[in-house]
């Protein structure tokens, strides 16, 4: 059987290896379907290998797992733009995928996921692939787990003595105790809440009963916590148990989270970022300490100061590094830092690239 003229016009050094077997495929494959291989195999072959496209040899390949259409992406473009520059001065080159490039997993070295992760989700199942194919890779699947999930951080918090709200995990055969343990108003939160989604206020029975069922329709375990309010949340980034930058999160204008959800729209507090070594030390102190409880990966830890007491809220894994945000303070060298650990961690891997 011959090939159709369509695959002919295919680089034919790649036919050289790939031919024959496409003529065996061809045999098995019906009418109807062979414009359909065609198209795709072209398609396949006429765009450029990603080593192909490489100006130049790099010691290590890193994947950048990005989607601009995720509305709560942890960075934004020109920040994913400074990591790829940060990546190129330390002899890596670094490679944006998205959540179509799964397959391609095993060409790189490692892998930084800047999209916003949940368990039940391709973000997740990329880590587990990559951790499985030997990748250096942040965020790991294990802080997925532990930082996506408020259950297992109040539970850690409590058991290490980590300050925390007052909380609760309630299910609904103890929703009563919520007012005599925790009292109004109280916040309700999701296990898997992330960016103020899945996280409401209940300022009486009745709104505590209507927002718990609500909760509930999604998930059996919800978290309650004392209401806190303040005028902002610090937030210590920690890499690798060190502390990497700190921030000041305000609320948003006359709410009391830092993102205002209401009428169709968004609306966001404003930030600050301040040197490590101008910060509290009580502040970074705690961060570190409640970062360590969910590994040696990159984390965000939301602290609120309320009096002279600083409470942890919660220990984020994927925390936001933005351009003229986090980097305010660093600047380039933010970028620089986070993917010198990845440098790092696959030179002490050893043997250079894993593919030779």
């Amino acid at each position: 059987m011959k090939l159709p003229l369509e695959l002919l016009t295919v680089d034919p050094h790649l036919l050289n290896h790939t031919g024959e077997i496409f003529c065996q495929l061809f045999d098995f494959i019906a009418s109807f379907h062979i414009d359909f291989v065609v198209e795709t195999a072209s398609e396949h072959f006429a765009r450029p290998h990603r080593r192909a496209r490489a100006k130049r040899s790099f010691r290590y390949d890193v994947a950048i797992l990005f989607n601009p259409e995720d509305k709560n992406r942890p960075s934004d473009p020109v920040a994913i733009r400074r990591f790829v520059r940060a990546a190129r001065e330390l002899d890596m080159e670094a490679t944006v995928i998205g959540p179509d490039d799964y397959g391609s997993i095993a060409e790189f070295d490692a892998l930084f996921i800047r999209e916003t992760t949940y368990v039940n989700h391709h973000t997740f199942r990329f880590a587990r692939r990559a951790e499985s194919a030997g990748l250096v890779v942040i965020d790991d699947p294990e802080s997925i787990i532990r930082c996506t999930n408020k259950v297992y951080q109040a539970e850690a918090f409590a058991r290490y003595g980590i300050p925390s709200p007052k909380t609760i995990v309630v299910h609904e055969d103890n929703v009563h105790e919520v007012e005599r343990i925790i009292g109004f108003p109280c916040v309700l939160k999701r296990p898997d809440s992330s960016f103020s989604a899945g996280v409401v206020r209940a300022d009486d029975s009745s709104e505590l009963h209507e927002k718990l069922d609500s909760l509930f329709a999604t998930s059996e375990l919800v978290v309650a916590q004392e209401y806190t309010p303040s005028e902002f949340d610090w937030r210590v980034g920690v890499l690798e148990g060190r502390p990497l930058y700190v921030a000041k999160y305000f609320m948003a204008p006359g709410h009391w989270q830092i993102v205002s959800r209401g009428g169709g729209r968004e609306r966001y507090g404003g930030w600050e970022t301040v040197p490590v070594g101008a910060a509290p030390r009580a502040v970074v102190r705690l961060g570190l300490r409640s970062a360590s409880l969910m590994g040696d990966g990159l984390y965000g830890v939301d602290i609120k100061e309320t009096g002279r007491r600083l409470l942890v809220m919660e220990v984020n894994d994927n925390p936001s590094i933005e351009s003229d945000c986090e980097d305010q303070v660093l600047g380039d060298e933010l970028y620089l830092a986070i993917m010198r650990t990845f440098r790092e961690r696959l030179d002490r891997r050893g043997s250079g690239s894993r593919r030779g």
